[in-house]
């Protein structure tokens, strides 16, 4: 028996036809995209509007973490032209 076919801690993940880690491990995605889709998919069988409100917090500090590396991409590209 696979770890993928329990679930400690409840059920809320039972009713989907993949578990939130089985498909963000096959597609690779980071802990910060992780985490969100984890309390997306059960807000409705765990926490709800709490769930909600954790995905927000990720979704938000995803968007700052992204803002922060365009801008390092973005000032790093601006000073190799004057290498």
């Amino acid at each position: 028996m696979s770890a993928f076919d329990s679930q400690v801690g409840g059920n809320h993940y039972k009713s989907f036809k993949i578990q939130p880690i089985e498909f963000i491990t096959i597609n690779g995605l980071g802990y910060i995209v992780g985490n969100i889709i984890k309390y997306v998919c059960r807000y409705k069988s765990k926490n709800g509007i709490e769930d909600l409100r954790k995905a927000r917090h990720y979704i938000d500090m995803l968007i700052e973490s992204e803002l922060k590396e365009e801008a390092f991409a973005r000032n790093r590209s601006v000073g190799d032209n004057y290498e």
